[in-house]
């Protein structure tokens, strides 16, 4: 009988920068085919992966890059987000996010596009 071993692949390694975390805030979000998410920011450090769908995926002053299924992302604290968007027409986007708070940050604030 064979005998499986378990694995381990690397998604992603953030740094954190002078950052406390109080509480981990876990959050499976859907947007519907073909939405954008709006200019945005977070008052904490979001990590997360895709489970389905691609997303068009942008900090200000980076490159923009799709992300598919299976891809980590990393949204620093109070840095903004030009686009976490639905890349796709036909199908919806599914994402877990871990919102890595100190106190009571709030999770997401919209900004005026």
């Amino acid at each position: 009988m064979l005998q499986e071993k378990v694995t381990r692949e690397d998604l992603l390694q953030a740094v954190l920068q002078h950052e406390t975390v109080s509480t981990i805030e876990i959050k499976k979000i859907t947007l519907p085919k073909g939405m954008a998410s709006g200019k945005h920011l977070h008052p904490c450090a979001v990590v997360g992966y895709i489970v389905s769908g691609n997303v068009l995926f942008q900090e200000e002053g980076k490159e923009q890059q799709v992300l598919k299924a299976g891809d980590a992302f990393y949204e620093p604290k109070n840095k903004n987000i030009l686009h976490f968007d639905n890349a796709s027409a036909d199908e919806s986007l599914v994402f877990v996010a871990f919102y890595l708070k100190e106190g009571n940050e709030e999770l997401i604030k919209m900004l005026n596009q």
